[in-house]
């Protein structure tokens, strides 16, 4: 190995933990985001540091070269990196699906009190409660918006 792959090797590995770190703190990447990410990191920075390691896992493997245990680690971080946000996803998907549904029934039961023989008069916009939009809440500065 010459001297330039492995500085390249270590600037590489120092770099990816840098811009982990870098999105953590300024809370563009959650921690459980982040977890197989920085854990590549380290592997980068473990083989980069010592690159023995690398050539001793893949003789314990029985891998003859060692850049494919590289390939193969690689690919199963990142299969994993895609099992996570499939999962996610998946959740996301159940929770708006279940939002949609409770709006539904919520303007559904306004129809039905506001054209009902009981209700004396038909709920206006003045007496219904404000909604409050509450993802322009999140942002410092921004004002509520009431409906």
């Amino acid at each position: 190995m010459s001297v330039a792959s492995y500085v390249f090797g270590i600037v590489s590995a120092v770099m990816i933990l840098i811009v982990v770190v870098e999105l953590l703190r300024r809370r563009h990447l959650r921690e459980r985001h982040a977890v197989w990410w920085f854990i590549a990191g380290l592997l980068a920075l473990v083989a980069g540091v010592f690159p023995s390691t690398l050539e001793w896992a893949a003789g314990l493997i029985g891998i003859e070269v060692p850049i494919n245990l590289v390939f193969f680690v690689s690919i199963t971080i990142l299969f994993l990196v895609c099992l996570q946000h499939s999962s996610e996803l998946t959740k996301l998907e159940s929770k708006t699906r279940t939002l949609a549904e409770r709006v539904a029934l919520m303007e559904l039961d306004l129809r039905k009190r506001g054209s009902s023989p009981e209700a004396e008069k038909p709920i206006t916009r003045s007496e219904s409660p404000p909604i409050v939009d509450s993802a322009v809440d999140d942002h410092p500065g921004s004002q509520s918006r009431a409906r």
